[in-house]
């Protein structure tokens, strides 16, 4: 039978009648747009991270736009980003006015560190994105340590865990997006902003609103950028069962890893004290085509998300890094997503490795 790379179907069929119902009361409500569904679903995914403030947003990519602008960056400032993450980590950094400067990662992780960070700082730098790549939790603490605020990007690490606590409430702010393939995801786009910060807060809240507090005096230039009720009507349905979606991302794990696949590839490590809810289950492999083609051969559904680094895409070629990347070069060449869901079963991953047995000789 065909394993999918992802299974939202399977993990939302026992909810369909309570989000039907949701969407019901919505319609019935007339109120679209900043409403109470909104106004809820950001105290309680606040609650959840343990931030104090919660703020929707339409995506996840406005969501870092206005969470730096909040923070105070502005012309002439840099943020320091990885350029092993998706696109949109970094293309949200010069709508602000300041300039993306790549760090690498830790190949081992997929994600930035403090000696990574530390190399890519200059006065300049006013901030820097940290990215839970794939579910694990970059050391946010030891990277606040080098004197720059930090925003999470965990937009893939709702769930995950690391001893400071969980992701989304252990820097200056973070963000998240909601889009339908994530750990907690709606049906379209959406995204939201959290801070335990109130001043920041309050700025994400007027810039999310053409830079109005009332929409008759606008103090700033803003966006138009509003997580809408149906969605959060949605995701308030679904966030009561984060924590066991995020177990069973563990759980499918160790199928994986009782079923040898680290002794075929190379398995994703955990950051030191943390519990990753795998949003992707991202093996390496020094010649990942052969894994591909036997994958597909098998009807098991696979994807290499980032052959090509940020930092190496056209548009952001004109702000080249200051050295060279390493761990980044080896992560983008040897990685591979391969199926993960809250509820991929022992068989499903038996057969997943049986796939990569083959593929391996």
């Amino acid at each position: 039978m065909a394993v999918p790379l992802f299974d939202t179907a399977a993990t939302l069929a026992p909810l369909r009648g309570e989000l039907r119902a949701a969407i019901e009361r919505v319609l019935d409500s007339e109120r679209f747009v900043l409403g109470p569904e909104v106004e809820m679903f950001e105290r309680e995914l606040a609650a959840y991270t343990g931030a104090a403030h919660g703020v929707g947003v339409a995506n996840g990519t406005d969501a870092i736009t206005i969470a730096l602008r909040a923070i105070g960056v502005g012309p002439g400032d840099e943020v320091v980003v990885p350029s092993f993450t998706f696109y949109a980590s970094a293309e949200a950094i010069p709508p602000t006015g300041a300039t993306p400067v790549f760090c690498d990662v830790d190949p081992a992780t997929f994600c930035v560190t403090a000696e990574t960070v530390r190399a890519a700082l200059t006065p300049r730098t006013k901030a820097v994105v940290v990215v839970h790549l794939f579910g694990n939790v970059a050391p946010v603490a030891e990277i606040e340590a080098l004197g720059v605020p930090v925003l999470e990007d965990a937009a893939q690490a709702l769930g995950s865990n690391s001893g400071a606590g969980r992701a989304g409430a252990l820097g200056t702010a973070a963000t998240v997006s909601f889009y339908p393939s994530k750990n907690l995801g709606c049906f379209g786009d959406g995204g939201m902003i959290l801070t335990s910060d109130e001043r920041v807060a309050e700025q994400a809240r007027i810039l999310r609103f053409h830079g109005s507090r009332d929409k008759v005096d606008y103090e700033q230039l803003g966006y138009n950028s509003r997580l809408d009720e149906l969605q959060a009507a949605v995701l308030r349905v679904q966030l009561p069962h984060l924590d066991a979606w995020a177990n069973g991302r563990r759980e499918a794990a160790r199928h994986y890893e009782r079923a040898g696949l680290g002794e075929l590839v190379a398995l994703p490590r955990p950051v030191p004290d943390c519990s990753p809810a795998w949003h992707l289950y991202v093996v390496s492999d020094a010649r990942p085509q052969r894994l591909e083609a036997a994958l597909g051969a098998a009807g098991i559904g696979f994807k290499p998300y980032y052959r090509t680094p940020v930092h190496r895409q056209p548009p952001m070629r004109v702000w080249p890094p200051a050295g060279e990347l390493p761990g980044t070069e080896q992560a983008a060449a040897r990685h591979l997503a391969i199926p993960m869901s809250p509820v991929l079963s022992r068989e499903q991953a038996e057969q997943v490795v049986a796939a990569v047995r083959a593929a391996a000789g």
